[in-house]
């Protein structure tokens, strides 16, 4: 299997000029001529960014909402009582509860949905919950939009194609832009609206070059590196 696996790789990669810079059009192009595996592979950007995210002034972590989705149906579960909670059932969440959830959670480490919302009263309940979620990339958040008095547009986004993007420890953005399936026009839409996200979130502190190398690629391709004007 290794072997196989390495040989199609190999075919693959050689399809790409490691040693130049696309077009965003080109790359994609070319990223979708390199998913070749049986399923329908997530096409990711990867954005190295000239900051030090070890500096509270330079973190770069926000969410944009991609014009044609993700093509990732994602579990909601939303942590409310009384009338957010009305809101989140008819808004289509996949989970509505308070502290019984959160005690399931705590208790039996449940975890099968894929973003987590909340209201600000209900913080403190859920911070019980922390170290379960927080490890997961599920805590909720201000700055991702999930800690919100606005239920109902939270849940919408989230559906809709929102994505969150922040600096790993390396200070690199990895986030998806879409599915092999969703074709070139719409994966540059995704992927110009990411871009253009990460661009207006510069930190003044920030100098020189912001994009360093960016790239894109499928889940099992290698890396198409993307000119930034």
């Amino acid at each position: 299997m290794q072997s196989k696996k390495g040989k199609r790789y190999n075919e693959v990669a050689g399809l790409v000029d490691m040693s130049k810079s696309y077009t965003p059009s080109e790359a994609i192009d070319l990223v979708l001529k390199t998913a070749k595996a049986k399923f329908d592979e997530t096409i990711e950007l990867h954005a190295k960014l000239g900051v030090d995210g070890r500096q509270a002034d330079q973190q770069v972590r926000g969410t944009v909402v991609l014009p044609a989705g993700t093509g990732k149906k994602l579990r909601v579960l939303v942590i409310a009582k009384g009338d957010n909670a009305d809101i989140a059932q008819a808004n289509g969440a996949d989970y509505v509860g308070a502290e019984e959830v959160v005690a399931k959670i705590v208790g039996q480490g449940w975890l099968d949905f894929d973003v987590c919302i909340t209201t600000p009263d209900m913080m403190g309940v859920v911070g019980r919950a922390a170290k379960v979620l927080g490890p997961k990339g599920l805590m909720p958040n201000p700055k991702s939009g999930t800690v919100t008095t606005d239920v109902a547009k939270a849940i919408n986004d989230v559906k809709a194609g929102k994505v969150e993007y922040r600096l790993d420890k390396n200070n690199i953005v990895h986030c998806p832009i879409g599915k092999a399936s969703f074709g070139a026009e719409k994966l540059l839409q995704n992927y110009q609206a990411l871009v253009e996200a990460i661009a207006k979130a510069k930190p003044a502190a920030s100098k020189g070059t912001y994009f360093r190398p960016v790239s894109i690629s499928a889940t099992m391709g290698p890396g198409i590196r993307v000119q930034q004007n």
